[in-house]
């Protein structure tokens, strides 16, 4: 498999006030901030345009389960399927199911250190 990850999809992190947090950014860092956190919009070699998203969270949330970090790294990755065929083979635990949406596929796996990780196949074109 030639290509595995493409770039960093989103930082996820857990935080007590989300919405103080994202106004400090917004106010001390100058980020465009939304419900979501902040997007940041780039282009790949070939000129494709692409996004980065970074995200607080609440500290209770539960999406970075089973990990017990405080954050979670998104990365872009090309043909999910397969990428989550080889990490298997090669011993990666999967957390979930492969679930898809207009903007893309997801995927979960931990790292060694138990750190969940999202991985994205992108579908860029539904935020423009």
């Amino acid at each position: 498999m030639k290509n595995r990850v493409t770039g960093l999809g989103g930082f996820f992190f857990k935080t007590s006030n989300p919405e103080k947090v994202k106004e400090w950014y917004k106010t001390h860092l100058g980020l465009n901030t939304d419900k979501y956190g902040c997007t940041f919009w780039w282009k790949d070699e070939q000129g494709n345009d692409c996004s980065t998203q970074w995200s607080p969270m609440n500290e209770d949330t539960q999406y970075f389960k089973p990990s017990t970090s405080s954050f979670m790294m998104n990365f872009r990755v090309e043909n999910l399927i397969e990428l989550l065929e080889v990490l298997k083979k090669e011993g990666v635990t999967i957390v979930g199911e492969v679930e898809e949406y207009d903007y893309g596929k997801f995927g979960w796996i931990l790292d060694p250190d138990g750190n969940k990780l999202e991985l994205w196949e992108p579908n860029d074109k539904v935020f423009l």
